[in-house]
């Protein structure tokens, strides 16, 4: 599922008021952290994470592959924060705004 600019707008505002859920320090993206980030995923819908100094990965590198991992959608890097976004299917918790039919 491709967010469109809006949707992304609106997850945008939604993450800016939660607190960082998963940091990823120097071991990097290891199977614990693609868990814990699922586990998160399902419960929540949108985490925020932070990677951490002592990383070898930048936010980007590692918003992509746990976006990878976890077919999830990357909302917003900036810093060394992201935010990504996955819907559940079973029990959705934010509901997006439509996207405009032509």
């Amino acid at each position: 599922m491709e967010l469109t600019s809006k949707q992304r707008a609106q997850l945008r505002g939604l993450a800016s008021v939660s607190d960082t859920i998963v940091q990823i320090g120097k071991d990097g993206i290891t199977d614990a952290v693609i868990q814990s980030v699922k586990d998160a995923l399902k419960a929540r819908e949108l985490i925020k994470c932070k990677v951490l100094e002592s990383s070898m990965l930048t936010p980007r590198e590692a918003c992509t592959a746990l976006c990878e991992a976890c077919r999830a959608e990357p909302v917003q890097v900036i810093g060394t924060k992201f935010v990504i976004f996955k819907r559940n299917e079973n029990d959705p918790k934010i509901e997006l705004v439509k996207k405009k039919k032509k």
